[in-house]
């Protein structure tokens, strides 16, 4: 494990303060939570960026599908005659 040094701001150091001691836990826990919360958004947020790029370079290759056969597909869920999903 390494060590960071940082600097908090007073507007977060009081909240962070109160916060430790109504969970009975160390600033140094719920900064470390907090780190790594941010970091899965992080990777998340990239994994949805590269998911659209994707998106986007498969609509200029002109690999879509019909509004109509979505809607319809759609419109059959929760029937006893859900159709398949549309293909390309």
């Amino acid at each position: 494990m390494s060590i960071t040094s940082i600097r908090i701001a007073d507007d977060v150091d009081k909240p962070l303060e109160a916060l430790s001691k109504k969970l009975d836990r160390s600033r140094n826990y719920i900064i470390n939570q907090a780190i790594k919360e941010f970091l899965a958004r992080q990777s998340l947020e990239d994994s949805r960026w590269q998911d659209t790029l994707e998106a986007l370079e498969s609509i200029k290759a002109g690999k879509t599908i019909d509004e109509e056969d979505v809607n319809a597909w759609l419109n059959s869920w929760g029937t006893n005659d859900r159709n398949s999903p549309p293909k390309l």
